[in-house]
């Protein structure tokens, strides 16, 4: 990688997934038992997943909150932690693509300033790429 390298990822998170012996019609494959209903569930992980657009890695992380902006930028910045020193170094920009909902809206306050400390404290500029609504399927993050 070349000094002013341009990092470029791809985010995207999924519905919030419910953890328990859960089945459709209380059945499972072989001699298990399932609940045939999720009523009562108090675990809950959200699944959110970061493509490098240059390698292609996919690193998945499951939160166990719901899809918040401190969420979202606590992914970006552990991201940004994994990386090896160098790969740091070289890096000039980052540029972010993701879906444009509401807990990432350029309009979000809490989101804003939470990207802001986070460009701070890496001392990096960070671009957000916006894909228009409902044109998920253009982002890498979805095709993995």
């Amino acid at each position: 990688m070349s000094a002013g390298h341009v990092k470029r990822l791809s985010l995207d998170w999924k519905a919030t997934v419910k953890i328990g012996e859960f089945s459709r019609g209380g059945l499972t494959r072989g001699d298990n038992r399932a609940s045939d209903h999720d009523r009562g569930c108090t675990e809950k992980y959200v699944p959110c997943g970061i493509v490098d657009e240059e390698s292609g890695a996919l690193t998945i992380t499951f939160g166990s909150s719901y899809k918040t902006s401190d969420f979202i930028v606590e992914t970006i910045a552990a991201k940004w932690d994994a990386m090896h020193d160098q790969e740091k170094a070289d890096t000039s920009l980052i540029q972010i693509t993701m879906d444009n909902g509401p807990e990432s809206s350029g309009r979000r306050t809490q989101f804003l300033s939470r990207m802001v400390q986070l460009a701070d404290v890496i001392n990096k500029p960070i671009q957000l790429l916006s894909y228009p609504p409902s044109h998920s399927k253009d982002n890498p993050s979805e095709q993995q």
